[in-house]
């Protein structure tokens, strides 16, 4: 097996070159729209979701060649979200991935239409490519991006974001914002990228705790950078949270107990993966980099 960052690299090149590919070419009309696009997905990001979905492919046995629309198709989804994020609407912020947002280097109409069509496009790709060994299992697919998209996954975790500043949540509020916040993409991430392979149903049971694990995680890592890290090491306006005085694991539980609980997060999505056994080490290896990750 090669080693985790090789293999990391090699995934987020290949994804860069298929998101390309993917997008509309720069200069065909709209221009700007299709160039607004590319500025907003290519270029920037760690790119954790369509890492799990390769991971998660891996683990059971499924093709690259599938796993690959499916990765770009949730990245597509996540990019949408970041432009709509960051509009003046919502939380009105001037820099993503360290360049301005969409809606500075653009204008705020082509930031929403931005957004728009890379959805649009996220679900002409999943329905179009040959993601799975007959229609009735991609039409599932195709759902279960659809429900993560919507209001009972990431669009409603933002209602429910938007609708919590100046307000004091419990710990069993806050998670049940973020699981649809940000967990319901990330689990879109693992189940789609299985599910381009031979997903067990007990298989299945075990990546849905694992990703729902690593959902949380990665917020709760989320919130301690947004207290701690720097603007330049971001590369999005630190301390955005505290500012808009927004609900965070750190506001609630201090900084110290919610690296704790990342942790324990960590360990608890090692825990399911027990029953995949070796063909699920690179989602251990991702576990861990979402809670260690520094930026």
């Amino acid at each position: 097996m090669t080693d985790f960052s090789t293999w990391m690299l090699t995934c987020q090149t290949h994804m860069e070159n298929v998101l390309a590919d993917s997008l509309p070419a720069a200069g065909i009309a709209p221009s700007r729209l299709h160039d607004a696009m590319r500025y907003a997905v290519l270029g920037g990001g760690k790119r954790v979701r369509p890492l799990l979905a390769f991971a998660a492919g891996e683990a059971t046995g499924a093709d690259r060649s599938r796993v690959q629309y499916a990765a770009a198709a949730v990245e597509l989804i996540h990019a949408y979200s970041l432009i709509h994020d960051d509009m003046p609407a919502m939380d009105d912020d001037a820099l993503r991935r360290g360049k301005p947002t969409v809606h500075v280097e653009f204008d705020e109409a082509t930031a929403l239409l931005t957004g728009d069509a890379l959805q649009s496009l996220a679900f002409e790709m999943l329905s179009t490519e040959p993601l799975a060994d007959d229609a009735a299992s991609q039409l599932a697919m195709v759902q279960l991006l659809a429900q993560a998209a919507g209001s009972r996954g990431m669009a409603g975790g933002q209602a429910i974001d938007l609708d919590s500043v100046n307000t004091a949540l419990d710990l069993p509020e806050l998670e049940f914002m973020h699981i649809h916040k940000t967990g319901a993409l990330i689990r879109a991430s693992v189940l789609l990228g299985a599910r381009c392979g031979t997903l067990a149903d007990q298989d299945a049971v075990a990546l849905d705790h694992y990703a729902k694990c690593i959902g949380l995680a990665f917020q709760v890592v989320d919130d301690v950078l947004d207290a701690e890290a720097s603007t330049a090491t971001l590369g999005k306006t630190a301390g955005k949270d505290a500012a808009q005085n927004k609900p965070t694991y750190v506001s609630l539980l201090g900084v110290t107990r919610a690296r704790e609980l990342a942790q324990e997060l960590c360990t608890d999505a090692h825990a399911a993966l027990e029953p995949l056994g070796p063909r699920a080490d690179r989602l251990r290896q991702l576990a861990d980099f979402v809670v260690e990750r520094s930026f």
